[in-house]
């Protein structure tokens, strides 16, 4: 750390060293040279930063040591060993292979470069000036510091504050005319090197930039004044950018500090609760498991609900793996005005995703990003434990006769040896749930290089993240690359290229379906059996002798350790532009982006798998090909005039996409030693399976805005797409918009009301489509396949479909009208909008006469509505030098409706299909996704009897409505997050809670783990809650062993739950070391930071699964909240830091 020497504090400079070291070395160094001779130094050193040997000599030493950093590097490496030598024989053997000269000056050593020729220049020029003849044998220190504060630079220091006197961090000090500068540290501070006369400029984001004229004095505080003009960020849209005052649409943003807040696997999961009106569903606790987004409710019910992503200017086929790392802030289109520029998709919304580039700083910058992260099980579910499960099944075992009074009692025994001992008691009490998960240990380690001029800049990211999950074996590897190259070799050129490059290796993780996976089996695989038995066989439910008839199921441990699930994706995504300065403001850019997957699956599932894949075990080898190219061209035209300014673009885009797969699936192997490496071996192959399409889209977009005196805006928007997927007569469609906005605040009535800083209306109307459908959707098609035919097999072919030359686009008209808001000094931000979607021409099927040998044709029918308010409001609560508060609420309500469904608005029901059916109803006047099923009245009691045996049941058994009803739905209604940010000196805690509410969940495990019971384990309510004559009023049924006496189930509203919940889903506290600490370790930035993610969920006391928020049934646009078991979601603890030198 440097000293203040005696005679003029806060001067010491490289120059002031050499001042010192002609006008006082004649008169000082013989005394200081034999006190330096007299101290003797021991000293061993093997390669460390020279700043830490001078801090040891300084230590063992009466001198301390004068530099300044930006010229003496003190933090290269060097060794040093001596024993009882001299100070000045120690400097000499440190510095003699080094550019390091010094002198003793009192009892400070001053260090400077050799052989600089500048010294020789300033020592003439200070002499001529001051007609020195000869350097004097002595000078007073008054008369040095005058010379020095004359003629030589020296350092100023001082802080940085904003009009409330809060330090601003960050701020850029540059010395006019100079490349020299440097930052202020987190409390505001700064010190510079300056000239008297220089001028030093004061800039940073969101404020006026100053100028301030070195006059001598040491100490310069500022006061730095916030510029509305910066303050307006720069927001992304479709095709270029716009200033946010000028923006008639309502666009959302994430930058990507906000993003990672909380260490994150996949992009998506930093978005959530971040921009008002977008959803995001983190329906998995898998690492593999891709979070659904839905942005201002869901308008089709045939089509794709997914937003469109479209990454530096490129369409991207699967956002799920993309590396957030390299994120550097995303954009949400979300009306009409702001999303129509892409036409026909954009009606689910649109993602711009913008990614990190290089710098524009001629010094290299090399950052390193990197968490360590711990995960367990949140929560359990309530399960019977081995004394409590054999009770039922002893229970439902004297029940039978009830239920199947011609059928002889089974007998309940306890004799299995190798289950139960001599008394009956069960020897093992097995939980699964915590023998199938784990604590999961993730770490995530990015490494960026940037570096530029004012003519080119490039960047070079690299990442590895390795993220467990909590169940036993399931992992995903990621390994990404990104370089990203801009150059400008003329004033009128510029060009660049961005590559991404991605490799992924995971295990999967099976969530849907309902077979004897592992999510199911951790519930319902009973307590009394082990993982293994003594002699190291895994164990399995049928390996019991007592007459229980369990259902059929490995142990989910056994299944999850062998059972082969392997994925191999790699991506290759990336653009090239070229962008022409024809004249002032008008520009034309061409650009070309591509993005390939190649997707391989290598599965295997050995021979002991009961209800799996036993006896004879199966392999699968699946491969996936997708390749999209998009090459577009538009001119932008920007040109301001007076109080006019107008921002134009005009543009022509062409995309195609080709996919194929391909898929080999064989049973019957010998053993486990081949698997899918020798497919071959197998004795039962199927027919290998292909298939291939593709489609392409042709467009041709324009938009114009006008602003008048930064008051009165106006946006026009249209595109024109054709694509290859619509009917013969509808291949192409026009997709307009309008949108109009009003600065309040800019307007002469305004000037004196100091509380507002900004007040804009605008409002939008539009129409947008959606195109994301098969692509052969409106043509006839022909399925082939083969046949045995007089035991030959041939090939065969049939038209599977009727064809439709007049299917066109979903349409999404979209109304919106909003409030931007900012008072007091902006610290009180508003963003409010309100919305009304109707989409019409749903792709649905219309019934056709049997006679056409066909049930119904895919046409366009009904349509759908979301009517919803949108609110975000950022306050800061709080702003002092020492400390502040920050809070953000954010809300989001949707009303989600069906209009109509066709020419008879009949009821159709979609699915999801399992028991009872579908899951799901579309009916009009409800919401999408609503959940159809019986109202269970509770059970029916003693007193009840004959009327229950009208209906086929006997006391006990669930009572039901006749018909089937709306149970509720699976799309919530209100949705936000209350996020709050505190900051002391150098530390800030964010707490992040999110709500959801108007939302219900259908349990479907209810079906096997309470209302039947004795075959598998169970819900603890089954024995605690169960009917019995003495505790008849209750929805659960009697207990009854299944096996022996059936069961009763069907989806009904004990089923059905409030789906509500508050998560705390983030905790984080970090630290920003300070600037005196980056200098020592030679560093610009250091934080580090602790977090605990999903630390806690306030839901339903009805509700008995792991999460509120899940699904079993995958892309199913209809099954959210609706899951026949699902992945636990973890609690996770992470550590990580972020620094940059």
């Amino acid at each position: 750390m440097e000293k203040k020497e005696l005679f003029l504090p806060k001067v010491p400079i490289i120059r002031i060293m050499k001042i010192y070291l002609i006008l006082v070395a004649l008169t000082l160094a013989k005394l200081f040279a034999s006190e330096a001779n007299a101290q003797s130094i021991s000293l061993e050193a093997n390669n460390v930063r020279l700043k830490r040997i001078l801090n040891e000599i300084e230590r063992k030493s009466d001198y301390s040591f004068f530099y300044n950093n930006s010229i003496v590097d003190v933090y290269s490496k060097k060794s040093l060993k001596v024993e009882n030598k001299t100070l000045d024989a120690v400097l000499n053997e440190l510095f003699s292979e080094s550019d390091i000269a010094f002198s003793f000056v009192r009892n400070q050593i001053i260090l400077f470069p050799k052989n600089n020729p500048e010294i020789k220049d300033k020592i003439e020029s200070l002499l001529s000036k001051h007609n020195i003849d000869k350097v004097p044998t002595a000078l007073s220190p008054d008369r040095i510091n005058e010379l020095i504060r004359t003629n030589v630079q020296f350092t100023v220091n001082g802080k940085v504050v904003d009009n409330a006197g809060t330090p601003i961090p960050g701020v850029s000090i540059l010395v006019q005319g100079t490349s020299k500068g440097t930052t202020t540290d987190f409390d505001g501070n700064y010190s510079i090197m300056a000239d008297a006369g220089d001028v030093l400029m004061f800039s940073y984001i969101g404020f006026v930039t100053q100028e301030i004229e070195v006059t001598g004095e040491q100490t310069i505080d500022v006061t730095l004044k916030e510029n509305v003009a910066a303050l307006d960020e720069v927001v992304v849209v479709g095709y270029g950018t716009q200033k946010k005052s000028d923006l008639t649409g309502a666009v959302g943003a994430v930058d990507s500090e906000t993003l990672l807040k909380a260490p994150v696997s996949n992009a998506l999961q930093g978005m959530r609760g971040k921009v008002a009106g977008v959803n995001v569903f983190l329906n998995s606790g898998s690492p593999t498991g891709s979070p659904r987004i839905v942005i201002r409710g869901v308008g089709t019910i045939n089509s794709s609900t997914d937003p469109l992503y479209v990454v530096d200017g490129v369409v991207m086929d699967d956002i799920q793996f993309i590396n957030p790392n390299d994120i550097e802030r995303m954009e949400v289109l979300k009306d009409a005005s702001s999303a129509a520029i892409y036409g026909a998709r954009g009606a689910n919304g649109v993602v711009l995703i913008t990614t990190k580039r290089g710098s524009k700083d001629e010094k290299i910058s090399i950052g390193y990003d990197g968490f360590l992260s711990v995960g367990s099980i949140r929560k359990k579910m309530d399960l019977l434990n081995a004394e409590e499960w054999l009770e039922v099944v002893r229970t439902g075992m004297e029940n039978t006769p009830k239920y199947r009074p011609d059928d002889p009692a089974p007998v309940f025994t306890t004799n299995d040896p190798n289950l139960f001992d001599a008394q009956g008691n069960p020897l093992y009490d097995t939980d699964w749930q915590d023998e199938a998960t784990r604590t999961a240990y993730s770490n995530n380690h990015q490494l960026s290089i940037q570096q530029g001029s004012e003519k080119s800049s490039i960047g070079v990211f690299l990442n590895y993240s390795h993220i467990e999950g909590i169940m036993l074996n399931n992992e995903l590897d990621r390994i990404s690359g990104k370089i990203a190259y801009d150059v400008t070799p003329k004033d009128w050129l510029k060009l660049g290229v961005n590559l991404l490059v991605n490799d992924v290796k995971d295990t999967e993780f099976e969530e849907g379906g309902g077979g004897q996976t592992p999510r199911r089996t951790m519930i319902e695989m009973p307590p009394i059996f082990p993982v293994k038995f003594p002699d190291g066989t895994w164990s399995n439910s049928q390996m019991i002798s007592d007459a229980y008839n369990l259902e059929s199921m490995s142990n989910p441990v056994h299944v999850l350790e062998t059972q082969e699930r392997f994925w191999e994706r790699n991506q290759l995504f990336g653009n090239f532009y070229v962008n022409f300065t024809i004249m002032p403001g008008l520009e034309f850019r061409t650009q070309f982006g591509f993005d390939k997957n190649i997707r391989n699956k290598k599965e295997y599932s050995p021979r002991d798998l009961v209800n799996i894949s036993a006896p004879n075990g199966f392999a699968r080898i699946f491969n996936e090909k997708s390749t999209y190219w998009q090459q577009e061209n538009y001119l932008t035209y920007n040109k301001e005039f007076g109080d006019h300014r107008i921002n134009t673009m005009l543009g022509i885009s062409w995309q195609e996409r080709t996919y194929e797969s391909s898929n080999i699936f064989a049973r019957g192997f010998s053993d486990d030693f081949f698997r899918y490496n020798n497919i071959g071996s197998a004795s039962n192959p199927s027919a290998p399976e292909s298939t291939t399409n593709e489609w392409a889209l042709n467009s041709y977009f324009l938009r114009a805005g006008y602003t008048f005196k930064d008051k009165y805006l106006l946006t026009l928007t249209g595109r024109v797409d054709g694509s290859s997927r619509f009917g013969e007569d509808n291949k192409y469609g026009f997709f307009p918009s309008i949108g109009a906005g009003w600065n309040i605040s800019e307007e002469a009535f305004m000037q004196d009301v100091t509380a507002i800083n900004r007040l804009k209306l605008r409002g939008s109307y539009g129409i947008t489509g959606n195109t994301e459908i098969a692509p052969y959707s409106s043509l006839a098609t022909v399925s082939s396949g083969t046949v045995l035919l007089n035991g030959t097999r041939v090939s065969s072919s049939s038209v599977n479909r009727l064809s439709n030359p007049g299917l066109e686009w979903e349409k999404t008209s979209q109304f919106d009208i909003g409030l931007d808001l900012a008072a007091f000094d902006y610290r009180l931000r508003l963003e409010f909008d309100y919305y009304d979607k109707l989409t019409k021409d749903l792709l649905l099927d219309r019934p056709v006469p049997y006679t056409t040998g066909f049930t119904s044709v895919r046409d366009n029918i009904g349509s759908v509505s979301n009517k919803g308010i949108e609110a975000m409001i950022t306050g800061e609560i709080i702003r002092k030098a020492d400390f502040g508060w920050e809070t953000s609420f954010n809300m989001n309500y949707n009303k989600n409706r069906i209009e109509s469904l066709g020419e008879n608005d009949e009821d159709i029901e979609p699915g999801p299909f399992w028991v009872s059916g579908s899951q799901t109803i579309l009916r009009v006047g409800e919401s999408l996704s609503s959940f159809w099923g019986y109202e269970r009245l509770g059970t029916w009691g003693t007193d009840e009897a004959a009327e229950a045996a009208e209906v086929g049941a006997v006391p006990g058994e669930a009572k039901r409505s006749a018909e089937k009803k709306i149970l509720g739905k699976g799309l919530p209604d209100i949705t936000g997050s209350f996020i709050n940010t505190f900051r002391y000196k150098n530390f800030d805690f964010t707490a992040d809670i999110q709500f959801v509410a108007g939302v219900e969940i259908m349990q479907q495990f209810y079906h096997s783990t309470e209302d039947r019971s004795g075959i598998a384990n169970g819900l603890a309510t089954i024995l605690y809650d169960g009917w019995t004559e003495s505790n008849q009023n209750t929805q659960v049924q009697e207990i009854r062993n299944q096996a022996y006496a059936g069961q009763n189930s069907q989806v009904d509203s004990r089923w059905v739950v409030d789906g509500s919940y508050i998560r705390g889903n983030l905790f984080s506290l970090g630290y920003n070391f300070n600037q005196q600490f980056l200098d020592i370790m030679g560093l610009n930035r250091l934080r580090v930071y602790a977090s605990l993610e999903n630390a806690f969920v306030i839901h339903s006391k009805d509700f008995q699964g792991y999460d509120p928020e899940a699904t079993s049934w995958g892309g199913n646009q209809w099954g959210q909240n609706i899951f026949f078991f699902q992945y636990p979601k973890p609690r996770t603890f992470t550590i990580g830091c972020s620094l940059k030198f």
